[in-house]
This record gives C-alpha cells, structure tokens and sequence, in this order.
C-alpha cells in the first residue's frame, strides 16, 4: 500500500520542487492571517503555477465567509478546500453545494468522546483530516505540532477517505501509520527548520520513511 502524503503550509516557490520530486500528492496552502504559514492570494497562485496538474492544491482557510470564499475561489487554483477552523456540519454542507468543491474537513481529537464529530463530519465533507487539538486557543488551528493518542482511531469504521495530521514527523510517522491505520498523512511542522519555513532534506526524509524509498534525487 503506497500512503498518500500532504505537504501542508508551503510559503515559498523553492517550497514546490521536492514536493514534485518526491511524488507527493497533495501540496497545502494557508489563508488565515495568525498563521505563520499564512500566504497572500496573489503570492500563494504565483506558487501554484509551479505545482503539476497531478499534485493537487489544497487551500486552508478558517471558518470562511461566503465573500471571503468568492475571493478565493477567482485568486487561487483550488483542488479541495480544506475547512480547519470551527463550522459546524450544516455549514460544511452549505458551502460545499454553493462553491461545488471537494471539502476536507479538519477534525481535532483529543478523547474517545471526540469521536462522534467524525461520524457528523462524514456525511458532509468529502475527506477528513484528523488531527489533534489546539495546545491553547491562542494557537493557530494546525501546524503547532502537536500529537494526539493514534489508537483512538485504531480500527475505526471510517465512511470516507481520511488524513492523518497532528505532530507527525521522521521520527513518529511510521509508528502513527501503523496504530491509526492511516492511508494518507499530512505533515507541515514536521519537515520545517523553523515556523513557516519549510526545509528540502526534511520533506525527502519524511517522504522517504513514509514510503521507504529514496526520493531525494
């Protein structure tokens, strides 16, 4: 089974070139101005021309206005539109019939209870991506690093595709593959030398202990 990887949070054009290289299949961009990682439309679509038809362009924005999605959607190349702030399922549901876009939603977990928001979530957004849950709520929504327990999910009946986020890096990304069952990752921090800045030797290691293969050519 070849796991599916995301590079989330890329800010730069020199970002896109070991994304390509190492066969990634989806490459992130960030709209939410307490990010790090956060990108202008115009300089985010100048980073998309780079990015191949086959590497799909996820755009990540937080609890959205519908005016705020038109902007998008007329700047910005968009694959899916990954929803990671609070909406609510009816909401999920209501921009995904408007805007005619595939959704992943975010869903944050941090006990068994937790759960329950995938099951709200599934019938509503056409992947999720689970991940773990703010440190604090003055931290932004993704991106901080942060793992939550693997085997809360191990074994779950999923209803749609899935990624797994939340503090994945070389060193962890194998063990959270095996517990959670995860057929497709998601890592931002992880293969980063500082906040936002994304670092090359990092994404071919990370790439490479995913799939155990020597992308790095």
């Amino acid at each position: 089974m070849t796991v599916k990887i995301k590079i989330c949070g890329l800010t730069n054009p020199k970002d896109v070139a070991p994304c390509i290289r190492s066969s990634v299949d989806y490459v992130g961009f960030v709209f939410h101005k307490s990010s790090k990682r956060n990108l202008e439309l115009s300089e985010a679509a100048r980073i998309a021309t780079l990015v191949p038809p086959e590497v799909l362009k996820v755009a990540l924005i937080v609890d959205p206005l519908d005016s705020e999605l038109e902007n998008l959607f007329s700047s910005f190349p968009v694959d899916l539109l990954q929803l990671h702030g609070e909406e609510l399922p009816g909401r999920v549901s209501k921009i995904r019939s408007i805007f005619k876009v595939p959704i992943i939603k975010s869903v944050s977990l941090r006990t068994k209870q937790d759960l329950v928001k995938i099951k709200d979530f599934s019938s509503v957004a056409d992947q999720l991506l689970i991940d773990a849950e703010k440190p604090d709520k003055l931290s932004p929504p993704g991106g901080n690093g942060v793992t939550f327990d693997w085997e809360l999910i191990s074994g779950f009946d999923w209803k749609v595709p899935w990624m797994l986020a939340g503090g994945l890096d070389t060193n962890n990304v194998q063990e959270a593959i095996e517990i959670s069952g995860a057929k497709q990752v998601d890592v931002s921090s992880g293969v980063e030398s500082s906040p936002g800045i994304k670092d090359t030797k990092l994404i071919y290691n990370f790439v490479n202990t995913v799939r155990g293969k020597n992308y790095d050519r």
